[in-house]
């Protein structure tokens, strides 16, 4: 970006806009950190979703284990039922404390770092980066493209 564009046409509206004496770099960062904090969301997304699909499998093995009796298959009945049904995921857990770990541990100090660094070099300003960069790419004036909502509003 270059350093000779006005402040107040640098971002589409003040709440994104960069606090003076922000500098480039800054900002490229906190993009960046940004970023890599929603990667960590949609993988967390991902967790929750092997935490569900783990539980679900556990539970249909309940009907597996009453088929295979039925069919009178004992031995692997038995064998489901006592190696794998309620095994846990990892050593000492089910899913739900591999979530809740990672929730409590990874997850929450990333979002507080992030959150840290917006306030201690943004003034807690969010997506300063991506409100610059539409700025830039959109094609003012033309519809379809206003900086907000309100101004595309009739």
């Amino acid at each position: 970006m270059s350093a000779a564009m006005p402040d107040q046409e640098r971002s589409v509206d003040a709440e994104h806009s960069r606090p003076a004496g922000v500098d480039d770099a800054t900002v490229e960062a906190l993009g960046g950190l940004s970023e890599a904090l929603e990667t960590v969301h949609r993988a967390r997304g991902h967790l929750y979703s092997a935490h569900q699909l783990i539980g679900g499998a556990d539970l249909t093995l309940d009907r597996v284990v009453r088929l295979l009796r039925g069919a009178g298959h004992d031995d692997v009945a038995d064998r489901v039922e006592h190696e794998l049904l309620g095994r846990n995921v990892l050593p000492g857990r089910w899913t739900f404390q591999v979530v809740e770990e990672f929730d409590d541990g990874y997850y929450a100090t990333f979002q507080e770092i992030e959150r840290d660094a917006r306030e201690r070099l943004a003034g807690g300003r969010r997506h300063i980066y991506e409100a610059e960069m539409k700025q830039r790419r959109r094609t003012h004036g033309l519809p379809g493209h206003e900086a907000t909502p309100e101004a595309g509003a009739p």
